[in-house]
């Protein structure tokens, strides 16, 4: 195939992420590792879990006597004693029980008051062990669901820690949460700090994914805290594919240390700027983390495991799935429904080939249509990164940017007046077949599935109605359409080019081309050109 002639910009905020899945962590021990885990574990696996149900007790305990005859939503902070008691006794055993589950911590900074930073965010969030952060921080607030407060033994222990509760059937959730968030950060410390995990899911800290705005809302200083777990066997990384939350559980519990550092860095006071926009706010600090951290950023977010496990469901690759939603759907004005529904095409279309993207032979048969140089010129407007397929990323900014723009009212009335040849209101099989043999160059295409799958009252001819209400589903033939129609443009300007030849070495190229030619249909629908660029090169090419 000849170079490009129409080049798509490549606009770097639609570039792919450098990391590719960040929700998958594929650890695996070796035979020496899971020996000396199953003999470290016949000695440290029940001595450990006999102290940790003890200090459950004796925490359950103290949570019971400072919430008794309290409010049980939390509607009220905890004052004077009960605060103290509270504070004192629940750091104390939950240092305790860290220690005894054979964590080694580092800390590194120190931890801003309730005055200087009412918000506290941690990242990158890894496993259900980053709740160190609570004990560290002197029992910080955090988010959590209603319907934990009722659970046995750990339902008082959390009641008597405030948390900002969210529940699952109330409407308003989000909106409600950001409001009591805002509350308690302008407070004045009548509350406790509120810790807050602005990546809303677990990764395996290769990166840090979007910061959900949340904890940037309320537009009060937020002091950053950073965790790091720094041991050659990682037995606590929790993703949405890797090891279970019980795996996990027994192997750390088998391990004779584990180490974790947390830092807490400089307090991060908003501009005004920030206090306005906090988005710009989340990434601004995110970037600070990002930096000390020595990790990249990417835009993933939660929505990007739905996806992923939807990949997964459809016999795709999960890494399919990935997409970068926030950006994605920001950038493109992209709902997730829509994205969701997107997938389920394109593993209609991807799972014919391995690696879960589609190939060259993949597109043209989903188009039902024959490799031409017009549909690899379309393939390759889909393909960004140039590698051959085209992955769901590339699928999705494809019909965002190429073909629903095109895929207008104005370009199906082109498109069906360009079928209709003898302009009675419908396409039979045979106008059907003409236009599309001399526009893809192929004298024995057959069209006969594709046109009878537009044909869908089957009475041999396209109304107009059926050929837009195709279009409107298969956005692809629009930018099909109007890719030809670029492409009968530079061959007008072409020719156009030729005229200003010797008179000899015009009629010699004119009887060469005129004798290789393969004819066109003659239409009243011709490339987009003023009349007298038609009017010169009508002599030359029927169009």
């Amino acid at each position: 195939m000849a170079q490009r002639l129409f080049p798509l910009p490549r606009q770097q905020s639609l570039y792919p992420p450098s990391v590719r899945n960040p929700f998958v962590h594929e650890g695996r021990l070796s035979a020496r590792d899971k020996a000396r885990t199953v003999l470290l574990g016949l000695i440290l696996l029940p001595f450990r879990a006999i102290c940790i149900a003890l200090i459950l007790l004796l925490a359950w305990l103290f949570a019971a006597i400072v919430t008794f005859c309290h409010p049980g939503r939390g509607s009220v902070p905890l004052m004077g004693w009960k605060r103290r008691v509270t504070q004192c006794a629940l750091q104390c055993l939950g240092r305790v029980m860290f220690f005894l589950m054979g964590f080694q911590v580092e800390v590194k900074g120190k931890v801003a008051g309730p005055l200087e930073a009412p918000i506290l965010v941690a990242a990158p969030h890894s496993s259900f062990f980053d709740g160190i952060v609570c004990i560290l921080a002197g029992l910080p607030s955090f988010v959590s669901r209603l319907e934990n407060l009722s659970a046995p033994v750990f339902g008082t222990i959390l009641r008597s820690l405030q948390p900002v509760l969210v529940s699952r059937l109330d409407p308003d959730s989000r909106r409600n949460t950001i409001n009591e968030i805002t509350k308690r950060a302008t407070s004045g410390g009548q509350w406790p700090q509120v810790l807050i995990f602005p990546e809303g899911t677990c990764t395996n800290r290769s990166c840090l994914i979007t910061f959900k705005q949340g904890a940037f809302i309320p537009g009060v200083p937020v002091q950053p805290v950073l965790l790091r777990y720094p041991n050659k066997l990682d037995t606590v990384t929790w993703t949405w594919q890797g090891y279970s939350f019980k795996e996990l559980c027994v192997m750390t519990f088998c391990q004779l240390l584990t180490r974790v550092e947390v830092e807490f860095l400089p307090v991060h006071v908003p501009t005004e700027e920030e206090k306005k926009d906090p988005t710009l706010f989340a990434n601004r600090v995110r970037s600070t983390m990002a930096m000390a951290l020595n990790v990249p950023v990417t835009d993933h977010t939660f929505e990007d495991c739905r996806l992923m496990i939807s990949a997964g469901q459809l016999t795709l690759p999960m890494e399919a799935g990935l997409v970068e939603f926030t950006k994605i759907s920001k950038k493109l004005n992209l709902k997730w429904d829509s994205i969701r529904d997107q997938l389920d095409t394109f593993a209609a279309i991807a799972n014919t080939s391995k690696g879960g993207r589609i190939g060259m032979e993949e597109f043209a048969e989903y188009l039902k249509l024959p490799v031409s140089d017009v549909l690899k010129e379309l393939f390759l407007l889909f393909d960004r990164n140039g590698d051959g397929t085209i992955d769901f990323r590339e699928y999705v900014i494809g019909l965002s940017v190429l073909c629903n723009p095109a895929n207008t009212e104005e370009t199906i009335q082109m498109a069906f007046k360009l079928f209709d040849v003898d302009d009675d209101g419908s396409i039979t099989e045979e106008e059907f077949a003409c236009i599309l043999r001399s526009s893809l160059g192929i004298p024995d295409l057959d069209v006969s599935q594709l046109f009878k799958e537009i044909d869908t009252d089957n009475s041999g001819k396209i109304a107009y109605n059926e050929f837009k209400d195709f279009a409107f589903k298969h956005p692809e033939y629009a930018k099909l359409f109007t890719t030809y129609l670029e492409l009968q443009r530079c061959q007008l300007q072409t020719l156009d080019e030729e005229d200003y030849q010797t008179p000899e070495d015009t009629y010699s190229q004119n009887k060469t081309s005129v004798s290789e030619k393969t004819p066109i249909a003659r239409n009243k629908v011709s490339p987009e050109s003023n009349e007298e660029d038609i009017s010169r090169t009508s002599d030359k090419k029927d169009d």
